[in-house]
């Protein structure tokens, strides 16, 4: 086989892989995260930040919302992206939990 041959099967490879990869992920990220989901109850997470229960966490602060968070994975004014700290889920760009921290 010639090195040419070599090099286009390896790339044909790779792009299916990629291709594979990048269905798994957005499939993994299609799943929205419930606020009964144990880690999400543990973690006060509310998919409206306006109904977290101020009395228990204090840390709460008007304007915390996922969509700026330092973990919210996507742009703030997505309706909903990823969360380093719920892998595999969506948070909502206006939700909260306890694990919040200011971007920047």
């Amino acid at each position: 086989m010639n090195p040419s041959s070599n090099r286009r099967v390896f790339i044909i490879q790779a792009a299916v892989a990629t291709g594979t990869l990048a269905g798994v992920c957005a499939a993994q990220a299609q799943a929205m995260l419930s606020e009964t989901d144990a880690q999400a109850a543990a973690l006060g997470y509310k998919a409206d930040a306006s109904k977290v229960d101020k009395a228990k966490y204090a840390k709460y602060a008007a304007g915390q919302v996922c969509g700026n968070c330092a973990v919210f994975i996507g742009k703030a004014t997505d309706p909903a992206g990823g969360c380093s700290i719920f892998a595999g889920k969506q948070v909502a760009s206006k939700g909260w939990c306890n694990a919040y921290v200011k971007k920047g």
